[in-house]
């Protein structure tokens, strides 16, 4: 008896692997691969800028059509809902006014919704400090309220009836200073001398040697400055003519020290002298300017009484 035996087919050999084609890399997908970030933020960040496109440009044609404001305002509040929503301020330039002001004036709007902010109210609302000299209001979507402000400078500090305020070269009203806070800036004394600050600033220009010296002014009448050195001596200038009338004061304390020498008030409203008195004296003097005269200049000389009114 015979036994067949069968022999197994020959294995097969495996097919080639077909030639992927070579993807070509584009110049555009080599910078995305080139950034920093992932290319799945870059496509959202492409979401969120034509969704915000696709959002303005419907509410800027249910403007232009005339559909009723509640559509409109349906529209972005539907916008809000969606993410276009205030959720963070950045604010740039602020140095000594209150932060916490500028963000209430900021989320002060009857909605948050991004489309419904009115940035120019917003800007109107921080011109009202005293502090806030420009502010420019943007916005940056989605959820972003950019504000950038430009801050006065504070130049002096008046004094109305006990009353100290810091206020910049146009005499704005920045803030209020308590006294044992004062910053070491000029002293301007008086009603309506915070008015008087740019015609002030002007007169102290006049003499630029002795504008560190000068502690405080004082506005008297409405009509004429007092100044008052930081030797503690006193300078009555005119009403017209004062900042000739300062600088020819700097002029003869340069060619004769004045400052510092034992006087206690000067007086130059007349513009032909300059009357002096001491501390404890009876009489004034008039002293002569020294351009005038070759030959020293006598001390002093008595002109009129020590009880001669101010005005």
């Amino acid at each position: 008896m015979s036994r067949t035996i069968k022999r197994g087919s020959p294995p097969r050999r495996p097919a080639p692997r077909k030639k992927q084609p070579v993807r070509k890399v584009g110049l555009f997908e080599r910078a995305v691969g080139a950034l920093p970030v992932s290319e799945t933020t870059i496509r959202k960040a492409a979401t969120w800028t034509i969704t915000g496109a696709g959002v303005a440009g419907a509410l800027a044609i249910l403007t232009w059509i005339g559909i009723p404001g509640m559509i409109g305002t349906a529209v972005a509040e539907g916008a809000g809902r969606a993410g276009f929503r205030v959720e963070q301020i950045e604010v740039t330039g602020l140095k000594r006014m209150d932060r916490m002001s500028v963000y209430a004036v900021a989320l002060d709007q009857q909605s948050r919704a991004m489309p419904l902010v009115d940035l120019e109210s917003v800007r109107e609302k921080l011109l009202r400090y005293g502090w806030i000299a420009d502010a420019h209001v943007s916005r940056r979507l989605p959820d972003t309220l950019l504000i950038d402000i430009i801050e006065r400078a504070p130049a002096a500090v008046w004094q109305d009836n006990g009353q100290l305020t810091l206020i910049d070269k146009d005499g704005v009203l920045l803030e209020p200073v308590r006294a044992e806070a004062m910053p070491d800036l000029p002293l301007v004394i008086g009603p309506g001398a915070d008015r008087q600050e740019p015609g002030y600033q002007a007169l102290l220009a006049a003499a630029p040697a002795l504008k560190p010296r000068v502690k405080a002014a004082t506005w008297i009448g409405n009509r004429r400055w007092d100044l008052t050195f930081d030797t503690g001596e006193t300078l009555a200038l005119p009403e017209d003519g004062a900042p000739a009338a300062l600088l020819k004061f700097a002029e003869m304390d340069g060619a004769r020290p004045l400052l510092g020498k034992g006087w206690v008030r000067f007086d130059m409203r007349d513009p032909a002298k300059l009357v002096v008195r001491r501390p404890d004296a009876s009489v004034v003097h008039a002293l002569p300017d020294p351009s005038e005269t070759e030959a020293p200049a006598p001390a002093s000389r008595t002109i009129a009484s020590a009880g001669a009114s101010d005005g």
